[in-house]
Parts: structure tokens; C-alpha cells; sequence
């Protein structure tokens, strides 16, 4: 068999694994990561053999880490983190330093690991699974209370946390004896100028460059570009001698604030994905199973030991942080085990020489012990506080740790920033609504910041654009966009991929809000419906009509407009119905009968099936006619101009 053939092989038997295990571990409620761990121990030097070099794998997929670090930093804007400054560097701070200390303390005295050792083994331990942590917010639903807030903000100063643990490593790698010790300044100065020029490209450069491109409309330009921000940042960290994550993290940092971040992140996502899975699935070969089964006993004695100093280090600073006990409890349960980051702080490690491939292997299998663990330990503790508040009678209803609904916000989803939602997005901004703003109009981005208003690039027609814009989060969606066509493929895909969420549209015509109907969207409007009972309204009252008369006509007539829109959307359009239902009519019976002002009226109007007398109206003053031909090339230049507007 071929080289070819046989990496053909092992690349299918790769795919079918993951696909195979990871949604089975989804679930059953172990994660996906576990499920990527799995296949990749499965597939290992340790199970089939089919993959002998995991450290090839490993260093191909860091660069999932590295997007994965990239998003992180996308997410990180400047009004998030001020406004989350006390629960992110004050109760985040205090977790990470008081379990890095007691798991550090624990490797010195109890295991008896060199200090460096013991460190890096110590805080890889305490930094938690994202993954699985925010899969258990969502499965108890308390994904978006106060109380997960809390949790999310110390999963966020973990994340972070990342980059200087990374950087610590370079302090901690043993140096050669006969190195010199004195301070390498020019190491120092090529990494202020590497990160100081990834600043100033994010300042001054990326910006210009996303709009330029954005202008083109060719898709995979952009997808090509936000790679390059992604692998050029880490290339430019690399060569001024810093990791790789750092450069990524900085660069989504600065790109946090830009038009362009919703786009970045919903193209960067699937690598991302992709490549961190197979980082996971590297990690999994990575496991030595005859280390595992040599070493149990050693090995389940590190679990238990770090998941009890990082249980007790986070119970400790919930109640210093004056968190209830039962909260306390819950958080301790949830964030008790290692994380994904572990991999990565100790692969990296590993590459410095600060651990050995027998500490490597110890550390990597026990944090992934733990993770397996996780969901069982979840269970446990929370059966066990269930029976001591039974045991002790207390009532089911107690308000112990229960947020009540105050200082609450919406957030509203608003796609496209034309002339119609900029009048909805004023609305809802004055009542203090959270609003997130997506247009791909790049003309209409640049204007709306005169305006104060905060509008990010992206194609509301894809789903990955509307993941990353948060639609998930989102109590409801507005669809402003001109397009009728675009406005239904928006719609549609938001019904058949988040069926819960509420959408409100606005419509072209009848016909388009007939399709939208059909769609279940929530609520419709014709975007020249309002305007014109606004305006009939007017009329009436200019005529001498009294006001309570007035409210009656124009209610009467919204009731008749609605019964037809009910008709049209339950008959359908068809040959026999076509006159009757879409023919312009009136909706209430005139007053008079109708007349035509000359024979060519009258001859269209008989050809239609109406008979009516022709009453002409003959018009000699020549400056009157003179007026009304004026008139008539005013009103062809404004519809005109309307439907120029509405193309743009």
C-alpha cells in the first residue's frame, strides 16, 4: 500500500472517530472536548496505532489555540471589562492566585515536585474547562442570571490568565551552565518592538485594509484576510521571540472595538474549530494508557488531591467575596476540575524543558481524568447539599441565592442600519435597551458613527455571522433590510436554526408580508402602511373632520386591510383569485361613482370590465397647465428618486 493510500487511511479513520464519539459524549453530557480526547486515545501509539507521532499533530493544531486566543480577544472590549472589573480582576484574580498557590503548595510538600514542576502542574490544574463549565450553565439554565455572570467572569480572567502563564515559562526553562546570566536587553527590546508594531497595525492598519476589501464583495477575500491578521500577528510574536497565543490574543484585542469583529470571528470559527478538535484529539494520543494503568493508584492520588485544594481555594474566596453559601457550593461543583488550557500550558512547558515527558504524561492524564469526573462530581455535590436541606427541613422555597429580577437588560438584535432601523434603533436606545447593530453596508457603518450609534460589519444572511453577533443571547431580532429576497432568506434561516428567538421584520408589500406570515414570523409591517394612514389622518383632520371620527374611519379601514391580509395568506395566490384579492380596490364603498376625464381612461377602464362615464375637464388658463405639467415631472422625479434610495 502507498504512503498516500495510508495516510488517506488514517485521515478518514481520523474523521469517522470524531464523528462518531464526539456527539455521542455531547449527549450524554461529557462534552465534546472529552469525546475529541477519547477518539484521539483511541487512535493513539496507546490504542490502534494508527497515528505513532502525536507531537506532529500537536504542533500542527496549535494554531487552533492560537484563533482560540484570537476570538478571546475579540471578545474583550474595553466597556465589557470596565463595567465586569470587579467580578474579572477582583473575585477572578483572587480564584486563580488562591488555588495556583494551594495546588503550587500541595506539588511541594505533598508530592514532593521540584518547585518549577509544581507550578506549572499547579495553575494548568486551576484554570477550568470553558467547554464543559458553559455546557453546565446551560443545561441548568442559569447561563445569563447574575449568578452565571459571575461564573462566566472568572472563566474570562482564566482565559486571560493564559498569556502570562505562557510568558512565565521562559523564566522557569532551565538555562545551560555555561550560559551567561546577565539580562538579554536585545530579546527584551525585539519583543516591545514586535508587540508595539502589532499595536500600531491594529491601530492604523487593519481597519482600512477590512473596508477595502469589504468594498469588493468577494467572500473568501475576507475569510483570506482574517487568517492573515490571525497567522501574521502570531508569525510577528514568534519572530520577536514571544508565543504565538500572545500575538493572536493581542491582535483580537485591538480589533475588538472594529466594525469588522462579528465577520473576523464567524470566519475564523470553523479553524478554529476544527483545529483546536484535532489539538484535543493530538493531546488524547498523547496519553500514555500503559502509564495510566501502571500508575492508577499514583494517578487517582493527584485527581483527588488537586480537585480538593481547587474545590477548597474556590470555596474559600466565594465566601471572602460574600457570595451565598449555596452559590458557593454550586461554584465549586462546576469549576473544580482542569481545563483545556492545561494542555496547552503543558505542552508548552514540555517544548522548554521545564517538564519531562513522564511529568508531561502524569499531569496531561490526570487533568483529563478530572474533566471525566467533572459531571459526576456536578451530580454528587449537589445531591449531597439537596439531602442536608432536607435533612434539616427546610422549605423548598427558600430565597437563599435567588436573584430577583432587577437592573435587568434586553438585548436586541438589529440587522441592517438603513433609513428604517435607524428610527427603531433610536426608539430602543432611548428606553436604555441593549442593542447589537450588523450591516454589511460599509457607507452606512462610517455614517452611523457621527450619530453615536455602534455598527458592526456582517452578512446578516449567514449563520455563523449571526452566532458570533450573539443571536443565541438575543431576546429578539429586527430586520430592517430594503432587500424583499434578503429579508426572507434572513428570516428563514433564523426560524430554521433559532425557532424560539422572536423576529420582527419590516416588509416591502403585501406579498412580501404574505411569505413572511408563512415563515411564523412573529410581527410584520409594511413599511408604507403607517405612513400612509399618518397621512390620511392628516387629510381628514385638514377637511374638517372631528378627531374621534377620524380614529373610527382609520380603525375601520386597519380591520378591513387586516381580514384581506388573512384571506390572501390562508387562500394563496391563484388565476381565479387574482382579481379579487390583489387588484387595487377600494376597502370601503365611495361615495359617488366614479367618472374618467378623457376617452383614454375610459377605453382602459372598459377593457378591465368597467363601464363609467367620461367627464372631461378642459384647463385654458396656459399657466395653470403650465403648473400641472411641473407638478406631474416633480412627482415622476421623487418616486424616482425613492426607488434610487431604496436600490442603494
Amino acid at each position: 500500500m502507498s504512503v498516500t493510500n495510508t495516510e488517506l487511511i488514517n485521515t478518514v479513520a481520523l474523521l469517522a472517530t470524531s464523528i462518531a464519539i464526539v456527539p455521542l459524549f455531547k449527549r450524554i453530557g461529557l462534552g465534546s472536548v472529552l469525546g475529541y480526547l477519547i477518539a484521539g486515545c483511541l487512535l493513539g501509539p496507546s490504542g490502534a496505532g494508527l497515528f505513532q507521532d502525536p507531537d506532529a499533530i500537536v504542533h500542527m493544531a496549535e494554531f487552533g489555540v492560537v484563533m482560540f486566543l484570537f476570538i478571546i480577544g475579540l471578545e474583550m472590549h474595553p466597556e465589557r471589562l470596565w463595567s465586569m472589573r470587579k467580578a474579572i480582576f477582583g473575585r477572578g484574580f483572587l480564584q486563580v492566585a488562591t488555588c495556583g498557590a494551594l495546588l503550587t503548595s500541595a506539588g511541594i510538600f505533598i508530592l514532593g515536585l521540584p518547585k518549577e514542576v509544581a507550578f506549572i502542574a499547579g495553575m494548568g490544574f486551576t484554570l477550568s474547562s470553558t467547554a464543559i463549565v458553559m455546557q453546565v450553565l446551560e443545561e441548568k439554565g442559569i447561563s445569563t442570571t447574575p449568578k452565571g455572570q459571575r461564573i462566566v467572569s472568572t472563566l474570562l480572567f482564566e482565559d486571560l490568565a493564559i498569556v502570562p502563564l505562557l510568558a512565565s515559562i521562559a523564566f522557569l526553562a532551565p538555562t545551560p551552565e555555561n550560559a551567561e546570566q546577565a539580562t538579554n536587553w536585545t530579546a527584551i527590546g525585539a519583543g516591545l518592538v514586535g508587540v508595539l508594531i502589532l499595536v500600531a497595525a491594529g491601530k492604523w492598519l487593519m481597519n482600512p485594509i477590512f473596508r477595502m476589501i469589504s468594498r469588493v464583495h468577494i467572500r473568501e477575500l475576507m475569510t483570506a484576510a482574517a487568517l492573515l491578521v490571525v497567522l501574521g500577528s502570531a508569525l510577528l510574536m514568534e519572530l520577536s521571540g514571544l508565543s504565538m497565543a500572545m500575538g493572536a490574543f493581542v491582535a483580537g484585542v485591538m480589533l475588538s472595538e472594529s466594525a469588522f469583529r462579528h465577520q473576523l470571528e464567524a470566519d475564523i470559527e470553523p479553524f478554529r474549530g476544527l483545529l483546536l478538535g484535532l489539538f484535543f484529539m493530538g493531546v488524547g494520543m498523547s496519553l500514555d494508557l500503559n502509564l495510566v494503568l501502571n500508575n492508577w493508584l499514583w494517578l487517582l492520588a493527584i485527581v483527588g488531591l488537586f480537585v480538593f485544594g481547587k474545590g477548597l481555594g474556590i470555596y474559600l474566596v466565594s465566601l471572602i467575596t460574600r457570595l451565598p453559601h449555596r452559590e458557593a457550593v454550586m461554584r465549586t461543583a462546576i469549576m473544580s476540575h482542569g481545563g483545556e488550557f492545561a494542555f496547552v500550558l503543558f505542552a508548552a512547558a514540555a517544548t522548554a524543558g521545564v517538564l519531562s515527558a513522564d511529568h508531561r504524561a502524569t499531569f496531561t492524564a490526570a487533568v483529563i481524568v478530572s474533566m471525566l469526573l467533572s459531571p459526576l462530581v456536578v451530580i454528587i455535590i449537589q445531591r449531597l447539599v439537596n439531602r442536608r436541606h432536607k435533612v434539616n427541613g427546610e422549605n423548598t422555597a427558600n430565597l437563599e441565592g435567588i436573584e430577583f429580577a432587577e437592573n435587568l437588560q434586553n438585548s436586541v438584535l438589529v440587522i441592517g442600519f438603513g433609513r428604517f432601523n435607524q428610527i427603531v434603533c433610536q426608539a430602543l436606545l432611548a428606553r436604555g435597551v441593549s442593542v447589537s447593530v450588523i450591516d454589511s453596508n460599509t457607507d452606512n457603518i462610517r455614517s452611523a458613527t457621527h450619530f453615536g450609534f455602534k455598527v458592526y460589519y456582517g452578512d446578516g444572511a449567514r449563520i455563523d455571522v449571526l452566532r458570533a453577533s450573539g443571536i443565541a443571547q438575543a431576546d429578539c431580532v429586527i430586520v430592517g433590510v430594503a432587500d424583499p429576497e434578503r429579508t426572507a432568506k434572513i428570516i428563514e434561516l433564523i426560524k430554521h436554526e433559532y425557532p424560539l428567538v422572536p423576529v420582527f421584520a419590516r416588509t416591502f408589500d403585501r406579498l412580501t408580508a404574505i411569505d413572511l406570515i408563512k415563515m411564523n414570523v412573529d410581527f410584520q409591517i409594511r413599511e408604507t402602511l403607517e405612513s400612509a394612514f399618518a397621512m390620511s389622518r392628516a387629510a381628514l383632520e385638514k377637511l374638517g373632520v372631528s378627531e374621534s371620527e377620524v380614529d373610527d374611519v382609520i380603525e375601520h379601514i386597519r380591520t378591513l386591510d387586516q381580514e384581506r391580509l388573512n384571506e390572501e395568506v390562508l387562500h394563496g395566490i391563484s388565476a381565479e383569485r387574482s382579481r379579487k384579492y390583489w387588484v387595487a380596490e377600494p376597502l370601503v364603498k365611495p361615495q359617488c361613482e366614479a367618472a374618467a376625464l378623457n376617452e383614454e381612461t375610459a377605453g382602459l377602464l372598459e377593457e378591465m370590465g368597467e363601464n363609467v362615464e367620461v367627464v372631461e375637464t378642459i384647463i385654458d388658463d396656459e399657466e395653470e397647465m403650465q403648473k400641472l405639467k411641473e407638478a406631474q415631472q416633480n412627482l415622476e422625479a421623487h418616486e424616482e428618486s425613492e426607488v434610487q434610495a431604496e436600490k442603494a
